[in-house]
């Protein structure tokens, strides 16, 4: 087993109910938690040991939800956008 599946099978539960707490659905937690291993995967190189490293995970977790949250809300503005222009009274 390598030190990354290590961290990920030990830190992996923790992660997922921090986002499920933020989030409130569970399939948004998942794939949130899976975005944020991958993150501190390609990452790892940046984790300098300043803090715990369920700390710097969830640290991730927390801004990969938050820019997940911002995407959404664009989306979500570019489709009303989009209905306002389609069901103009012209």
């Amino acid at each position: 087993m390598t030190e990354f599946e290590r961290v990920y099978n030990e830190y992996f539960r923790g992660v997922y109910t921090f986002v499920l707490s933020l989030s409130r659905n569970e399939k948004i937690a998942e794939e949130i938690t899976q975005e944020t291993f991958f993150k501190a995967l390609k990452g790892i190189d940046k984790f300098k040991g300043n803090c715990k490293i369920n700390v710097w995970l969830c640290q991730i977790a927390k801004n990969t939800y938050f820019t997940y949250l911002d995407k959404q809300k664009r989306f979500e503005t570019e489709d009303i956008s989009k209905i306002v222009s389609e069901s103009s009274i012209e």
